[in-house]
């Protein structure tokens, strides 16, 4: 076994293997910190993936594959049904498997400090590694079926996870809430399995293999299996995504799950719809892709107008953000439909940074309504006369989020547009006004939400704060914020890598 197919496995391996060693050991402080243990292994493991890639930065001839992994393991899984255990790890996956490992310490961490109430911390961790192999083995996969199981791996632990430590422990609705908000979750996510198995049947029963690297470019799949592929799989993943109207659950399960939920679900579980859309939706139905592209133009914009002009009107903090993530995920799927290398780009490095800043943001959220034991807005009033560390990092999350210029969010949003304007004709020009439009209301809405909760007067619960940081936050928030600047700046450690292969993947769809 190659260092590389060792890495693969051991991405896999080491939380899997870490949520059992949880849920084994009985001391709840003991545990929590194997599980941390686990997490960063994994977190090192995942990071070491980018050593000793073979080719990762040569051009692909015209014979290539249009999938060439950097490291990939392929190995008999179900030989009666021709299944195959095959993993790998590209430039457009490398650095969503990094970030997912990163959020995933993170949390875990920060379970070390505080886990909210509801059940024991070493349950909630032992679920947030369940959690992270499914979507790391999303990232991962190049087989259809083994991606759709790692894709229906997250479903059962992120719904314990909301109805088990979600909601306000002070608040008696909780339970209910936190019930309804976890049994949406779990229907929705359902419907889009449902709709992902059919689209999957379709493409195994009609190109006889599921191996993802030989369907790229569609194969030997007819127009009308590509089209009604394409439909089923577009669908599913627009529900993760998510796509406008299909973003209903999103709401209601970031505002009742706890913080560290909250996190995963925006940081990484949302970019399994954007990553599947690329690498499998695209990939394999390149024609369909093609034909539906000014459809999935319109809903992402769409996508960015509402959630926009819905966080203008929104009272409550986490439901503010949540409905950002709305918005900023139309940018990614903006870019997406455009089909071109600059929309593509955009669309990895939106995935990558909006799992950066709005990861801090819901971690800033959760602070705050720790100590405030409330959300609303009007009662969080004159932050930053009591807290000013607090409102320092919110307001650098803020703007951060709104797109400026030498931070994270910068990068993806405004080429999602210019990818749009070099699409060319009437409609395409028409989505990039309306989609720059968006930008300028997101902006809008952020600094409303700034001047709403960290300046005037203090509420009464705002000024009960207590000025400080602890430690454990700061350690789990400052990784965020280094990032946010980093990719700023250098915006070429996330395009660096996902170049060749965006080259390659376009290099079929544009046939």
């Amino acid at each position: 076994m190659s260092t590389g197919e060792f890495l693969l496995v051991a991405v896999l391996a080491l939380p899997a293997l870490g949520a059992l060693a949880v849920a084994a050991i009985p001391r709840d402080r003991v545990a929590r910190s194997v599980g941390v243990l686990a997490a960063a292994l994994t977190l090192v493991a995942a990071v070491a993936l980018v050593a000793d890639r073979e080719q990762g930065w040569t051009a692909y001839a015209a014979t290539t594959p249009a999938v060439r992994p950097w490291h990939s393991i392929d190995l008999p899984w179900v030989p009666g049904l021709d299944l195959r255990f095959h993993l790998g790890v590209d430039g457009i996956s490398w650095p969503l498997v990094v970030l997912t490992a990163l959020l995933t310490l993170l949390c875990c961490a920060y379970s070390l400090w505080r886990v909210p109430g509801g059940g024991a911390g070493r349950a909630l961790v032992a679920l947030l590694l369940v959690v992270e192999v499914g979507i790391l083995g999303t990232f991962l996969a190049l087989d259809l079926v083994l991606f759709f199981l790692f894709f229906e791996v997250v479903l059962l632990p992120m719904y314990a996870i909301i109805i088990g430590w979600g909601g306000d422990g002070a608040d008696p609705a909780a339970p209910d809430a936190r019930r309804r908000a976890g049994r949406k979750f779990a229907l929705y996510t359902l419907f889009g399995s449902v709709l992902l198995l059919v689209g999957v049947y379709v493409v195994v029963s009609a190109a006889g293999t599921a191996d993802i690297v030989a369907l790229t470019g569609g194969g030997d799949l007819s127009r009308a299996t590509q089209l009604a592929a394409f439909t089923l799989l577009a669908l599913a993943f627009a529900v993760k995504s998510p796509l406008w109207p299909l973003h209903s659950w999103l709401p209601d399960a970031h505002t009742q799950a706890p913080t560290v939920g909250s996190v995963l679900l925006a940081g990484v579980l949302l970019k399994m719809g954007t990553y599947g859309l690329i690498r499998v939706a695209v990939g394999v139905a390149p024609e369909g892709a093609r034909w539906a592209a000014p459809v999935l133009g319109v809903l992402a914009v769409a996508a960015i107008l509402v959630g926009s002009l819905v966080c203008l009107a929104q009272t409550e903090l986490k439901r503010l953000i949540a409905y950002s993530s709305v918005g900023h995920m139309g940018f990614v799927l903006l870019g997406i439909a455009t089909l071109t290398a600059t929309g593509i780009q955009a669309a990895l490095i939106g995935n990558v940074a909006h799992g950066i800043i709005t990861g801090l943001l819901f971690f800033l959220a959760g602070a705050i309504k720790d100590r405030t034991h409330t959300g609303a807005l009007s009662e969080l009033s004159g932050l930053r006369e009591t807290a000013p560390r607090l409102s320092g990092l919110l307001a650098f999350a803020a703007v951060a989020s709104l797109g400026l210029p030498g931070l994270a969010g910068f990068w993806g949003e405004a080429f999602a547009v210019v990818a749009a304007v070099n699409a060319g004709g009437a409609l395409w020009t028409t989505l990039a006004v309306l989609a720059a439009f968006g930008g300028a209301l997101t902006a809008a809405y952020l600094l409303r939400l700034l001047r709403r909760v960290t300046h005037g007067q203090p509420t009464q619960t705002v000024a009960a704060l207590r000025p400080g940081l602890a430690g454990a936050e700061l350690a789990a928030w400052a990784p965020l914020v280094l990032l946010a600047l980093a990719v700023g700046l250098a915006p070429t450690l996330v395009l660096g890598v996902a170049e060749t292969p965006v080259e390659a993947l376009l290099g079929v769809v544009a046939r």
